[in-house]
């Protein structure tokens, strides 16, 4: 039995590797990119805007990501944040704000990627199907935990609690002066926020967005 559990683990693991991976450096590349665009250097300088993962190796971001692929039914984790200038931006506020836009969105759109391969695998003939074998079961699961995943990531971050990037979003929209209140609660921020995740708080708010996301994904692609 603990053969069985270790070997479902592992496999899990598998196929949940290149998914949230993947998501988890589109994010940050995201962010770094559109930072650029708008004229800052410093993700460019420091070999932020790519898609290998070296740079993007946060230690204790990837042992969250290894514990919760083979212990939780929800698998998540991080990377090091991309380093941002706002000095560079002409519209620091806007700019900043679009900077932070950009992670949660990459993810939404790779949720939206993998949810266009899942239906395109229902398309193919049924002997390549067949001839598939063991390969189809870990393609539709890896396309699973890629939507599921990368869903979670986009609605996580859209939190407005510092230093999620909906913090800074909610920073770009609000009055200046309230604005800069918010922002000089910042220093609390991750204080505030693993006592959300830590008493529940944060699943029971963030579930019925993630769930209603996915339903919505699920029901226009016809994904069962």
């Amino acid at each position: 039995m603990n053969n069985f559990d270790l070997a479902m683990a592992l496999q899990k693991l598998s196929y949940s590797f290149i998914p949230v991976l993947l998501g988890i450096i589109l994010h940050e590349v995201a962010h770094g990119y559109v930072a650029y665009k708008k004229g800052d250097p410093t993700a460019m300088m420091f070999g932020r805007i790519t898609l290998n993962p070296l740079p993007h190796i946060d230690p204790v971001g990837l042992l969250v990501f290894i514990f919760t692929a083979v212990f939780s039914p929800f698998v998540f984790g991080w990377a090091k944040p991309v380093p941002v200038n706002p000095r560079y931006f002409k519209n620091v506020r806007g700019d900043m704000m679009l900077v932070s836009v950009a992670g949660p969105m990459a993810n939404f759109f790779l949720a939206i990627f993998f949810a266009v391969l899942f239906k395109l695998i229902t398309f193919l003939p049924g002997e390549t199907l067949m001839g598939l074998g063991s390969g189809l079961d870990f393609l539709v699961n890896m396309c699973a935990v890629g939507i599921w995943a990368n869903i979670g990531l986009m609605w996580i971050n859209l939190m407005p609690v510092p230093p999620l990037d909906g913090s800074k979003i909610l920073m770009g929209i609000l009055p200046y002066s309230l604005a800069t209140r918010f922002a000089a609660a910042e220093r609390y921020g991750m204080l505030i926020l693993m006592f959300l995740i830590f008493t529940g708080v944060f699943t029971y708010i963030i579930m019925p967005f993630i769930r209603l996301t996915a339903y919505l994904i699920f029901t226009i692609f016809g994904i069962n």
